[in-house]
């Protein structure tokens, strides 16, 4: 039970430093991260290494502090003032028009592009700025774009689909083209839960439409700043060489390894930030002087940022090293002669803690078969209980501390992400956790 005990550490040590001393998120999950470390025993300062600098080479710490970068020079440069002008032109007169577009584009891209940080990324580039422009907060802001991060594995044919389906637990049982549909159905509805979410936050925070002094025609936004809208090329160029029939073509023509060195979340900062510094060259600084001082201000907004990612991503390697997913998977065999929905429910409750600071792909291959067999002796059909494991390891682009979409998206914010961590729990965490119930149940229908 090392390994459990470790997390329980880890999560409470956080809340004491965060909540009772009042010391910021960076510092408190460093705090967690050594708490969770002391559980090696004499081993420990060997794992912490270990784990620091695994947490070190991730991509997705690079990617999130690359975007914290990106967002500000965009910013400075007047290339997203004059995109946002454009997007207001359209949707400023609708209440909550930007969270609203922000949230059917996550569930959009989900479709295609299944990784929670690369749908932040690419989404909360262009709609965090753009709400924040709308008066929406920005702590509300990062909360939506990150809730809506799980989005990508809801929908078919994500890794953790694969990784599922193909287990030797689930093969008897149920093919891949069995969940396709339903799995597209799944996708619906928790698309559905978050517009009422995004309803419920606009209502809570009295969110309305722009001031019509903000909103100029269209004729006059696109006049004055259609080279803004260059700017996703920077997101198309990386989404159709990793994607569909654009990225088999290049798979052929560049191999698998080439392939492979083209990652999404890698090379979306990079390229939307060339993009953003070509079309606002003339604003930016001449002198290395000038520069020099720029990167001196956007240092402080990574700060924060990059210490709380690097910070949980060490402690998911101290927790994968300490053995939590076996851990967690042993206790699932004790629960199936348990009551459906009790079983159901701590099946979900068990898939999310393994979620919150693993992957989803990583929870798929450490607990997903056993989570799929347990439900299924509990008298849920395959179909089902596939789709509801599916959904239970969605809330790992919401689940605090842990999760990357909060610091890709808290990035963009320039916020403390430590502020998105009690929302996102109350409005997307615990909600999917009842809606996954709710599937196995069969109170929210679903083919198969």
């Amino acid at each position: 039970m090392t390994g459990i005990w470790a997390l329980v550490a880890f999560i409470g040590v956080i809340i004491v430093f965060n909540a009772g001393f009042k010391r910021n998120i960076g510092e408190s999950m460093i705090a967690g991260f050594l708490a969770c470390a002391a559980f090696g025993g004499t081993d420990a300062v060997q794992i912490a290494w270990h784990g620091l600098v695994e947490a070190l080479q991730e991509e997705v710490t690079f990617a999130t502090l690359a975007f914290v970068v990106m967002s500000y020079l965009l910013s400075i440069s007047g290339v997203m003032d004059r995109l946002i002008g454009i997007l207001s032109s359209v949707f400023g007169r609708f209440r909550g028009g930007s969270a609203y577009v922000s949230t059917l584009a996550s569930g959009l891209f989900g479709t295609v592009a299944h990784a929670g940080s690369a749908i932040t990324a690419t989404v909360g580039s262009v709609t965090i700025p753009w709400m924040q422009r709308s008066k929406v907060s920005g702590p509300v802001a990062a909360t939506i774009v990150a809730g809506n991060a799980g989005m990508g594995i809801t929908f078919p044919l994500s890794s953790s689909f694969f990784i599922l389906t193909t287990s030797a637990t689930v093969t008897p049982l149920l093919s891949a083209d069995d969940l396709v549909m339903p799995l597209f159905a799944v996708g619906a509805w928790c698309l559905v839960y978050r517009l009422i979410v995004v309803t419920i936050l606009i209502r809570k925070h009295d969110i309305q439409p722009m001031a019509s002094a903000d909103i100029q025609p269209l004729r006059h936004t696109l006049a004055n700043g259609w080279s803004s809208l260059l700017i996703f090329a920077g997101i198309v160029v990386p989404v159709l060489a990793t994607i569909g029939p654009t990225g088999r073509f290049v798979t052929e023509r560049v191999g698998e390894d080439g392939a492979d060195a083209i990652s999404l979340i890698t090379w979306l900062p990079v390229c939307v930030l060339v993009a953003g510094l070509l079309i606002g060259r003339k604003a930016l600084p001449r002198r290395a002087r000038d520069w020099w001082s720029l990167l001196g201000e956007t240092s402080n907004r990574v700060g924060v940022v990059g210490v709380t990612m690097v910070a949980a991503f060490a402690a998911s390697n101290v927790l994968g090293s300490l053995n939590l997913p076996a851990e967690l998977t042993e206790l699932l065999g004790h629960v199936a002669s348990l009551p459906k929905i009790i079983v159901v429910a701590l099946v979900g409750i068990l898939v999310m803690l393994v979620a919150a600071p693993l992957t989803s792909t990583a929870t798929m291959a450490a607990i997903g078969p056993v989570a799929f067999a347990t439900l299924v002796s509990a008298g849920v059909s395959p179909t089902i209980a596939a789709a509801c494991v599916l959904v239970f390891a969605s809330t790992e682009g919401a689940s605090p501390p842990g999760a990357p979409p909060i610091y890709v998206a808290a990035g963009i914010a320039g916020i403390d992400p430590g502020k998105t961590f009690r929302p996102l729990i109350l409005y997307y965490t615990i909600p999917v956790l009842f809606v996954g119930v709710f599937m196995a149940l069969g109170y929210i229908p679903l083919p198969g």
